[in-house]
């Protein structure tokens, strides 16, 4: 159908709806917490890059990126095609699970749209300003679409990064890109049919889940790209007989108000959520708890048993099955075992990145406290409104002490400041091997991103 055809079509759809809303507002006009957010997350993002650049996974995944370019790869020597750079920094960003969620309908949400953001604007010389305003854009992108079935494409066997990732990175790139209505509800369109991603890593802890947000972050950049090149997708991607939510959400009655109700007036991307611990999300408020309980004197020896209340939708993920989340064959398995969490969190009174690596997965003491770790299902479980943590520990000497965490630290009811972040940022960089002052420099970047006339400074992040 030529483009003036589309453009004469009588009813709108929901894309477009979604994205004439959006593309009302301008940097100047968006809540000052909205802009900190996204500042919040860009720095964060970067600094789970850095942490990640000298593993294994990243090592193999740059080695694949075959042609350079002119974009940046960060903590990575580059300069890589844009599409390439998109794939490492989401990948990287995700990759130690150490990056922002969001509570509710729970999906990270930054490291598909950011890399994905950065790309457009460093390949075309695009403004700071602009690239903010795409990031700030993105953002909002998936956590509306997030919201139209909240965990029915993850009981379909994807994986909502993957899927939704693509759709809020077209959006991030055309933004920033600044392309027409048309061009970019065109690039929804195409994302749409290269959203992928599915959960069998859940199986042996595979490198996979890491690859999703990346893929997404290119494939949404690459629909940007082709829009404003003229290629046009499907108008009714989203609510089409064979769209988006039919595919990824088959059964699913989608609640589409969330794409038009409210879009450019609340912005549902301010309470995206900052991680204080590097493993999944909903385990944090019992790590919390079993610090807690370190804290109190109680030594491993005098517990006999803990047993976790616990919302059904963790079960599949975090707790079962049971036996292999007592003994996980990795570190980076462990980041999604409950009760390996809790253990290492106890004895280490921490779960940042030093406590997930493979000889921490095979330390006897922390397997054998695991062991003693069950859980019971909670019908009163606000799971996935809230992340709640309670404990019912049973000691030698017959008692039982009771601990409970009633939300996320790091969420909207306790957000880290930005104080915090900063030192986890630096935290990163270190472990990374990063130098200090390099450090220095490309949080100044992250700062002040609204002020850069284009992002030639982030070649700063290279090495």
């Amino acid at each position: 159908m030529p483009n003036n055809a589309r453009d004469e079509a009588p009813s709108e759809s929901i894309s477009e709806g979604f994205i004439d809303r959006l593309m009302l507002r301008e940097l100047g006009d968006l809540p000052r917490k909205a802009l900190d957010v996204a500042v919040n997350d860009l720095f964060d993002m970067a600094g789970n890059c850095l942490a990640a650049r000298q593993t294994d996974y990243m090592c193999s995944l740059v080695a694949s990126c075959e042609d350079s370019g002119t974009c940046t790869a960060i903590g990575h020597a580059g300069p890589l095609r844009a599409a390439d750079a998109a794939l490492v920094n989401g990948t990287g960003t995700h990759g130690e699970d150490f990056d922002d969620t969001l509570e509710g309908a729970p999906i990270r949400v930054g490291a598909m749209v950011i890399p994905a953001a950065l790309a457009a604007g460093e390949r075309f010389g695009r403004s700071g300003a602009d690239t903010l305003r795409g990031i700030i854009f993105g953002l909002e992108a998936i956590c509306r679409l997030n919201h139209v079935a909240p965990g029915a494409i993850h009981k379909a066997g994807f994986h909502p990064v993957g899927v939704i990732g693509a759709l809020g990175a077209a959006v991030a790139a055309a933004t920033t890109l600044r392309l027409t209505r048309l061009q970019t509800v065109d690039a929804l369109g195409i994302a749409g049919s290269l959203s992928s991603g599915i959960l069998e890593y859940l199986t042996d802890g595979a490198w996979t889940k890491r690859l999703h947000p990346g893929w997404a972050a290119q494939s949404g950049l690459r629909a940007a790209l082709m829009a404003r090149a003229g290629y046009n997708g499907p108008r009714t991607v989203l609510e089409g007989p064979h769209g988006f939510f039919h595919a990824f959400a088959h059964g699913a009655t989608p609640r589409f108000h969330y794409l038009s109700a409210g879009v450019g007036d609340s912005w549902l991307m301010e309470d995206i959520a900052f991680k204080p611990y590097a493993c999944g999300t909903m385990i944090h408020p019992y790590i919390d708890c079993m610090i807690r309980l370190a804290e109190s004197g109680v030594a491993a020896d005098d517990i006999v048993s803990i047993e976790c209340a616990t919302g059904e939708g963790l079960v599949d993920r975090l707790w079962e099955p049971l036996s292999a989340k007592h003994r996980p064959p990795s570190g980076y398995a462990a980041k999604f075992s409950m009760p390996f969490c809790m253990a290492v969190g106890f004895f280490d009174r921490a779960a940042g990145l030093e406590q997930f690596t493979d000889e921490k997965a095979r330390d006897s003491r922390i397997l054998a406290l695991a062991r003693r770790i069950t859980y019971a299902i909670d019908p009163a479980n606000e799971y996935p409104q809230n992340y709640s943590g309670h404990l019912k520990v049973s000691l030698a000497d017959g008692r039982i002490v009771e601990l409970r965490q009633p939300h996320m630290r790091g969420g909207r009811r306790e957000p880290l400041s930005r104080d915090e972040l900063i030192r986890k940022f630096h935290d990163n960089a270190r472990y990374g091997g990063w130098r200090r002052r390099d450090a220095e420099l490309l949080l100044d970047f992250c700062l002040t991103i609204a002020e850069q006339n284009d992002l030639s400074a982030l070649k700063n992040a290279r090495i």
